[in-house]
Parts: C-alpha cells; sequence; structure tokens
C-alpha cells in the first residue's frame, strides 16, 4: 500500500506490529474512485484525507463505469491486526441524484440498523458518522453534484456473524467503521467500542435491570433460568470494571452479573479484567473458601475451577457457590459505590446454576433452587 505520511499503514509501529485502514477508509477510497468512473476517469489508486489530516493512497480493485453508475472497490488491509474483515473487498456504487446532497445506501453484506441507542439511528445503512463524513469528504472532491452511494460487501453477511452486530441489532451485514481511518494492531478500541453499544442500547431500549454475562455460557444460561429479554443480556467479554463503571452512569436500577466461577471469583480480589494475562486464576481462591467452608477433606490436584466443583456433592457445591456468589455481589457493590442493587448467580460449563446472592426477583426468574439444572 503506498502511502504520503510514513507510520500510518503498511508500516510497522514501536512492537514490530503493521498498522492497516479501516473500512471506512477503504469505502471513502472506493467512493472517490466510483465517483471519478462515473466522470469518465479511471484511477488505479486514490488520495485520501483521513480524520486528522494525514494523506493516504489507497490502491484500487477496479475503477469502471456501467451506464450511468459509477463502481469500485478496495481490499481491507488490516496490517497486523487479528480483524475478521481483514482481506475483504469493500465494493462501492455511485449513482447520479437529481436532488439533495449525498444519500447512504447498504448493499449487500453492509447491515442496516434495527434498534435505538447506537450513533446511527434505525432504519439507516450501518455506515458509522466517521466513514459517512470521510466518504462525502471524498465524493465532494471530485464533483458538486447529488449522489446516491452504495456501499457493498460481498461476504459482509458470515462476516457479520463473528462480531456483536446480531446482537446489537444490526442486521444483514456488517458495520463501516472507523474514527481515525487507521487500524492499529491489536488496538482493544473496537472490541470496548461494541460492549458499550449493547449498554447503549439497552438503556435506550428502556430496559433497568440488565445482566451482565461473559459470554455464551453465561448467554444461554441467563436466557434458560430467567425470562429475559434477548438486549437485556450483555456480554461482558472479559472487562468486567469497564462495563461496570459505564453501567454506573447510565440510568439502570440493578445489574445482574451471571457466569462461571472461574471467571467471576476473580471480581472479590479486585481483578477487574478476567483475562488470563491480566489476572491469576480463580481456583486458589476458591480451594481457600471451600477449605473455610466445608467440613471435609478436599482434592488437592484440580486443574480447574469446573472441575474442582465436580467433586463435591450438591449441597457442598451450593454452600461454596452461594457464598462465593456473595463476596462477587459484596465487589461489584463496592466498585458501583452501592448506587445500583446487584445481583449475582454462577453457573457451571454446562448451564448448571451453582450459586446466588442478591434479590433476584428483579429478573423475573423461573424456580432457581434447582441446583446444577442445565440448558440444551
Amino acid at each position: 500500500m503506498l502511502v504520503n505520511e510514513k507510520n500510518l499503514t503498511g508500516f510497522k509501529n514501536l512492537s514490530g506490529l503493521k498498522t492497516g485502514i479501516t473500512t471506512g477508509t477503504c469505502a471513502a477510497a472506493a467512493a472517490k474512485a466510483a465517483t471519478l468512473a462515473l466522470c469518465d476517469q479511471a484511477p488505479s489508486a486514490v488520495e485520501i484525507t483521513l480524520p486528522l489530516g494525514q494523506v493516504l493512497t489507497i490502491p484500487l480493485l477496479y475503477a469502471k463505469r456501467s451506464s450511468d453508475i459509477g463502481y469500485a472497490a478496495v481490499r481491507k488491509d488490516a496490517g497486523d491486526d487479528p480483524d475478521i474483515t481483514d482481506g475483504a473487498t469493500i465494493a462501492v456504487e455511485i449513482a447520479w441524484m437529481t436532488e439533495g446532497d449525498i444519500s447512504f445506501q447498504a448493499g449487500v453484506g453492509v447491515g442496516i440498523v434495527t434498534k435505538p441507542g447506537l450513533q446511527i439511528p434505525p432504519g439507516e445503512a450501518a455506515i458509522n458518522p466517521v466513514p459517512r463524513q470521510m466518504i462525502h469528504q471524498a465524493i465532494r472532491s471530485v464533483t458538486d453534484k447529488p449522489v446516491k452511494v452504495t456501499v457493498s460487501v460481498p461476504n459482509g453477511q458470515d462476516l457479520a456473524l463473528k462480531t456483536f452486530n446480531p446482537r446489537l441489532g444490526i442486521q444483514g451485514g456488517i458495520s463501516i467503521l472507523g474514527t481515525t481511518g487507521i487500524v492499529k494492531p491489536y488496538s482493544r478500541q473496537a472490541i470496548l467500542h461494541s460492549l458499550k453499544s449493547a449498554l447503549d442500547i439497552a438503556a435506550a431500549l428502556g430496559i433497568r435491570f440488565p445482566v451482565l454475562v461473559p459470554g455464551n455460557i453465561g448467554r444461554k444460561a441467563a436466557l434458560a433460568h430467567f425470562e429475559l429479554a434477548e438486549d437485556q443480556v450483555i456480554d461482558v467479554g472479559n472487562d468486567w470494571g469497564y462495563m461496570l463503571d459505564y453501567a454506573n452512569d447510565l440510568h439502570f436500577e440493578a445489574i445482574l452479573a451471571l457466569g462461571h466461577p472461574g471467571k467471576l471469583a476473580k471480581l472479590p480480589n479486585k481483578e477487574w479484567n478476567t483475562h488470563s494475562s491480566h489476572s491469576s486464576s480463580a481456583l486458589p481462591y476458591v480451594m481457600q473458601m471451600a477449605t473455610t467452608l466445608l467440613d471435609c477433606k478436599l482434592p488437592t490436584d484440580m486443574p480447574t475451577v469446573d472441575g474442582f466443583f465436580q467433586t463435591l456433592a450438591t449441597h457442598q457445591k451450593q454452600q461454596l457457590g452461594n457464598a462465593i456468589a456473595s463476596a462477587v455481589e459484596q465487589a461489584i457493590l463496592e466498585k458501583l459505590a452501592r448506587r445500583l442493587s446487584v445481583g449475582v448467580v454462577l453457573v457451571n460449563m454446562q448451564g448448571g446454576l451453582l450459586g446466588e446472592a442478591g434479590e433476584l426477583s428483579l429478573w423475573t426468574q423461573t424456580p432457581l433452587n434447582r441446583i446444577e439444572s442445565n440448558f440444551e
């Protein structure tokens, strides 16, 4: 990829990783090229000005005209970032309109927003504000005429299944994203933005009692054991501290934390990022609590929290599970400065219930005393 300013894209950062370009930059470049094609030019590359003022020269897969439509496409290069859109084709069609300014349309593989709370209102193409501005600027560098812009990603529907889009109510494909135009390798910005967006949607929908879960196991268990709306269950991943801090600033009344003790048992030790690279194992804490609570000989060679729970009798699981849940509840209450009510439910890897704490009636529960009841 050609660049006019070094250290932007295609170059290695201090960690030795190559930067890339966002889908928004790709769409802006393709939009400019398609507009040029509609004006009887056929560039092989175009210059794009990024939001912070840098200029990139972006190579094209093609730029052509057919009748009254200009077509162009760019291949997404994410550098060394593990981006699921790396290598995807971002295609744009440009057609003249008789009036107006620039109309944005979602083509194949680009999602449609269906829920409130995001940066783009329901019914609109999932092309975020900064990419829209970049596309607008790119087109206006070629023509002042009103045009319709249709952005497509041929395999976008399949790619979207690997993103948060289905849970955020973005249907039919991926989002066109980017705030700086550059992808920084392994940046957490996109992940945190997606996590935050789920809370924004819940707040916009008037949900008062969200359920925070670490991932799919927690989500399935929450929906199996409680009567919940899909948007009420919000994935936190490993970012409990970030999500609790953000939730504390929204107008929720209570939060239910539901998940496996291998993750949640880290919270009483103030380990709010539960990823293994940022936190210690929960097993020593669970073992220590079990030693204090349970009057029996305990195994010492269990490698996992789940394996340890499997060695216990049902009443021991419930006693230990409830104790850990209470400790998690207190940790979250302190994190939230006791501004919200908190409930905690612990489940095993199969979704079976291990323990509980707090007032759970807020979540319209099905019977919760069925320890080790599983979902399919």
